[in-house]
């Protein structure tokens, strides 16, 4: 037992490893905009990417979807060094809940297209918006719970 358990433990910690990397490495992007995360900053968003994960009851090899998401937000205007971690964090859990949340039926970069296009337009950078109001029409919609023919409902985003 206490053999599967080290295991599985050197495991986590192998992949949380490789996941610091990855967010290492988006900070040669990130930082043309300005932004930069910390050593601090990313091992809080590694802890909170194994939160999501656990509260979602989702599983992710490699370094998850982070990466993504700084490529796809950090030329955001709403987007600053002062909130960049916090920002990252939040849009990760947003990304985790509403991935289930519409039965797969996006994929990741659909879906990070939907986030980035509502959070840098009606949203106007308020990742409240974007996962109270946006992200729940979004799916709706892919459950079937969605009238695509009504244009009020629909707005601008489908």
């Amino acid at each position: 037992m206490s053999e599967n358990f080290s295991l599985l433990n050197l495991q986590n910690q192998l992949l949380s490893e490789k996941a610091k990397q990855e967010l290492r490495a988006c900070n040669a992007v990130s930082e043309r905009f300005g932004l930069s995360l910390s050593e601090g900053e990313i091992e809080e968003l590694v802890q909170c990417r194994a939160k999501a994960l656990k509260d979602t009851g989702r599983v992710e090899f490699g370094g998850g979807i982070l990466p993504k998401l700084i490529y796809a937000f950090c030329d955001s205007e709403y987007v600053d060094q002062d909130n960049f971690a916090e920002t990252l964090a939040e849009l990760q859990d947003a990304f985790y809940y509403f991935k289930g949340e519409s039965l797969e039926q996006y994929t990741d970069d659909e879906l990070i297209d939907f986030m980035v296009r509502v959070f840098n337009g009606r949203a106007q950078g308020s990742i409240e918006y974007l996962m109270g109001t946006s992200l729940e029409t979004m799916c709706r919609y892919a459950k079937g719970d969605y009238d695509s023919t009504d244009a009020e409902e629909a707005g601008d985003l489908f």
